[in-house]
């Protein structure tokens, strides 16, 4: 009882320091707290969604006429440029999105990206998005992993294999995935668990499979299974170490730049406590 007294005295003394004796710390920002300045921030919210769709639209309908495509118009009838009617927006932290965990719940979050070296967990490319998407991702990352090895001095070996779940799967990511040089292995599905995975179709490969065909066929088959299922023992992992050991799940920075940079502070202690695990600080001391 005497400890848990003095935890809590402690704790109270903690929070007095940070908010003010006279405060909780759950109190409104300051320029939500009044009538007229309230106002002012709601107006100048919608203003930044009208913007957010306007924008997202026009660019919607760009890519759509490059492929020669047209655009429908909405099944509710509203307007298309106009922002959608549950559309949200965070006064805390715009740059955030409300996104779904993975524990089924919908939080205001980022989404931390990462490509790990399948030989030492080392994380050798991160970044965080205001996107809840994974697929749109993927050519970024790739280009920040080529930049990383560049400016290291070193390169992936020609044809090294790209492990990705169904997230990532797409037409432009495998094309993407072989302009980089990797063979990619992506899921085209998801199974559900402990469901058997589909053995490889018989016969031949029609002459106008599609890319995501071709990759369907490519990971039933026993090589492609093999590389696929080493996905487990690499990246999963490496999430799991940074959700328990460096609390990453968590973001205390505002604004996609500092959420960013605090991700990457977090991959790199990552990589750091890699390299102290496997001898390399003491190799590097002693050269």
């Amino acid at each position: 009882m005497t400890g848990l007294l003095t935890e809590s005295e402690a704790v109270d003394a903690a929070e007095d320091a940070q908010h003010g004796p006279d405060r909780r710390g759950d109190e409104l920002p300051a320029e939500l707290a009044r009538r007229q300045t309230r106002l002012v921030k709601i107006r100048e919210a919608m203003a930044a969604l009208q913007t957010e769709a306007l924008e997202a639209e026009t660019e919607r309908r760009a890519r759509m006429a490059e492929e020669a495509k047209t655009p429908r118009a909405p099944r509710d009838g509203r307007d298309a440029f106009a922002p959608k009617p549950k559309a949200q927006r965070n006064f805390t932290d715009p740059d955030s999105k409300i996104m779904k965990t993975a524990d089924g719940a919908f939080h205001q979050c980022f989404n931390g990206q990462a490509i790990v070296d399948s030989t030492t967990q080392v994380i050798v490319a991160a970044d965080a998005f205001a996107m809840a998407a994974d697929c749109p991702l993927l050519a970024p990352m790739l280009d920040q992993l080529d930049e990383n090895l560049a400016a290291t001095g070193t390169a992936h070996e020609p044809g090294a294999a790209l492990i990705a779940d169904a997230g990532y799967c797409s037409e432009d990511n495998i094309q993407t995935a072989t302009d980089h040089g990797l063979d990619a292995h992506i899921a085209t599905g998801r199974l559900k668990h402990g469901e058997p995975p589909e053995p490889a179709p018989d016969g031949p490969m029609p002459d106008d499979a599609t890319a995501k065909q071709k990759m369907a066929r490519k990971t039933k088959t026993e090589p492609g299974r093999a590389v696929y299922a080493r996905r487990k023992a690499i990246v999963e992992p490496v999430f799991g170490q940074l959700d328990t050991t460096q609390d990453t799940r968590r973001l205390l920075l505002r604004g996609e730049p500092a959420a960013r940079a605090q991700w990457q502070f977090g991959c790199a202690i990552h990589n750091l406590l890699k390299l102290h695990r496997n001898g390399g600080l003491a190799l590097i001391a002693t050269r």
